[in-house]
């Protein structure tokens, strides 16, 4: 039985040609060494299995050979380029610093540069994996490595270049190897499957280069893999499986049901795709990137970023012209905090179905979208309900007996205004619903913003309030004015403390028809009070059973007579009716807080 070699050895590359995606790389190799002009160190850096060992070799080969091609090649021919491949050169040195990282291991090196090589120009010295050398050890070496023999040249390699002393970086010529793109990969794996005699779907290839991550050596060994498992048929299907990467067409599906608004149907999917094993936090990392995919498809120019297989390319592109920027971009950003916030989550399903339904509900009508903005998550319900609903609204309305709107002014303006709209303003009013639940006796209060209206007629106030319960004018005291005002103060949060403390301060006195003014003493507790009017009347004409209560508010002058409200003003206020107060207050060492 033939000894079985795996495609990353056999297919190692043995020329700069055959090198796959460093092309910058290797010509300037090529020219330097036709050139005669070589650095005694060098240091190549990148990401695993991208070549870097592989052009340290080939260099050493092609700079030692006898007979160079005009092309900076090896010629593979004469008695140096035979004992490389046949790896019996002794003027090539290879040096694990993995496991051979002390200062004796840099000493005995040191002490081998001395001998000149018996065949070729160059002894050449390669260390892999250079990062891994102890800092005493790379002291050691300094020396050398700045003023070695002019036989002796270095190459240096490593994926963590940043891990190296700036005294060695600077002595050596830095060459950075760059990922391999998965086209290059994708053309070497159809080159090697050829000449294995492999049939392999360009799918199938696609997968297993995006699953490489940009490491050539990866990609050869998961297509060795594969071909074990296909038994030498490589198709798009068996790689998904064997590799247990999330097929495409499920991402297709899912778009499909967050394009329609459909939450159960994407939650169904959901639900199938974690059946089958997969982890929340592939899926998601998988929509980021299908949802990405789609945004570089819309455009032609920025295709180039694609890069998949043909036939799903097209898919991709008839599914892109079904979606808005404005979609994708926020369908990125969704699913993007979600994969941010997984790892903290402790219900990682629950997120991964909220996350669905947002992104269902990204697509909405025009109509829909003054709601959207006030909630994240709307109502799934059934559309047939929805219309039905809508309509009795209407109907309702259109039912309604036409009520007296007792509007509280804005601040530049008087503070009492009646009036009504039609029209136009009809349309902005939106329904707030009061903080009274007396509900049998006052239905709902409505408002419109000056936002809204202001732009059409300037003059218009700042808010209109319409009560909607039936006429009523019962009479009240003023003790029952500030009972329930003193009520509708205390009922209020934390959150409106500021609120609460101006109400509380700042009591209204009843006047003719109804109306109270209230006394305050700046424009902020007037704004205060009167962006908050439609809570405040809603609350008293529920409690006082009188839909005709209009409010006043009003600025005290500054010659007005002052309400008593600190401590200290309290304090001096006495002392003016009786001196005596200050005596006591220095005889007992009292102080006011």
């Amino acid at each position: 039985m033939e000894d079985y070699i795996v495609s990353a050895r056999k297919y190692r590359p043995s020329t700069f040609k055959s090198v796959v995606g460093q092309k910058s790389l290797t010509t300037t190799l090529k020219n330097a060494i036709q050139s005669g002009k070589l650095a005694h160190a060098y240091l190549f850096c990148g990401p695993r299995g991208v070549g870097k060992t592989s052009c340290a070799r080939i260099f050493a080969k092609t700079i030692n050979c006898l007979n160079p091609a005009p092309g900076g090649e090896a010629c593979n021919e004469c008695e140096s380029c035979r004992s490389f491949n046949e790896q019996r050169s002794f003027n090539i040195h290879e040096l694990d610093a993995a496991s051979n990282n002390s200062v004796d291991d840099i000493r005995s090196l040191t002490e081998q540069v001395r001998i000149p090589p018996q065949l070729g120009r160059y002894k050449v010295y390669i260390i892999d994996e250079v990062h891994m050398l102890s800092a005493s050890a790379f002291n050691a070496f300094l020396k050398t490595l700045e003023e070695p023999p002019h036989h002796a040249l270095f190459i240096l390699a490593t994926t963590e270049k940043q891990k190296i002393l700036p005294t060695i970086l600077s002595r050596c010529q830095i060459y950075d190897f760059s990922r391999i793109t998965i086209e290059d990969m994708v053309e070497h794996l159809q080159y090697v499957a050829s000449s294995e005699k492999i049939t392999a779907e360009p799918e199938a290839l696609n997968v297993i280069a995006q699953k490489a991550d940009g490491g050539m050596r990866d990609a050869l060994s998961i297509f060795d893999q594969v071909v074990s498992f296909t038994d030498g048929n490589i198709t798009y299907k068996a790689v998904i499986d064997n590799l247990n990467v999330l097929d495409y067409e499920y991402y297709f599906r899912i778009t499909d049901a967050i394009l329609k608004g459909d939450v159960r149907s994407g939650l169904l999917i959901l639900n199938e795709i974690l059946e089958r094993g997969f982890d929340g936090q592939n899926i998601i990392t998988g929509l980021t990137t299908h949802f990405r995919d789609l945004l570089v498809c819309k455009d032609e120019a920025t295709l180039i970023l694609f890069e998949v297989g043909a036939s799903i390319r097209e898919r991709y592109k008839e599914m892109a012209k079904q979606c808005s920027d404005s979609f994708l971009f926020k369908a990125i950003e969704r699913s993007n905090q979600c994969d941010l916030d997984y790892r903290n989550s402790r219900n990682k399903r629950l997120l991964l179905e909220l996350t669905l339904i947002q992104l269902c509900q990204l697509i909405v009508d025009p109509s829909e979208e003054d709601d959207k903005k006030k909630t994240l998550i709307r109502p799934i319900t059934d559309p047939q309900q929805t219309t039905t609903a809508q309509n009795a609204s209407v109907d309702t309305q259109q039912n309604s007996p036409p009520v007296t709107s007792h509007v509280p002014a804005h601040p530049q303006h008087s503070a009492s205004i009646a009036t009504s709209y039609s029209g136009e303003a009809a349309k902005h009013i939106h329904e707030i619903k009061p903080q009274q639940t007396d509900t049998s006796k006052i239905s709902n209060i409505r408002r419109t913003s000056l936002k809204d209206l202001g732009k059409e007629k300037e003059k218009t106030p700042q808010s209109v309030y319409t009560s909607q319960m039936p006429d009523a004018k019962n009479d009240f005291s003023q003790d029952d004015l500030l009972k329930y005002w003193i009520e509708y103060a205390e009922s209020l949060t934390i959150e409106k403390i500021h609120l609460k403390n101006t109400l509380m301060n700042c009591k209204p006195s009843l006047k003719d028809n109804y109306s109270i003014e209230v006394s305050v003493y700046n424009p902020s507790q007037k704004d205060e009070i009167f962006d908050n009017s439609a809570d405040i009347l809603g609350h008293l004409c529920s409690k006082l059973h009188n839909s005709r209560i209009k409010m006043n508010i009003r600025i005290i002058e500054k010659d007005e007579k002052e309400i008593i409200y600190t401590p200290m003003e309290k304090y001096n206020y006495l002392i003016k009716k009786n001196p005596n107060l200050e005596k006591l207050k220095s005889l007992l060492n009292l102080t006011i807080e």
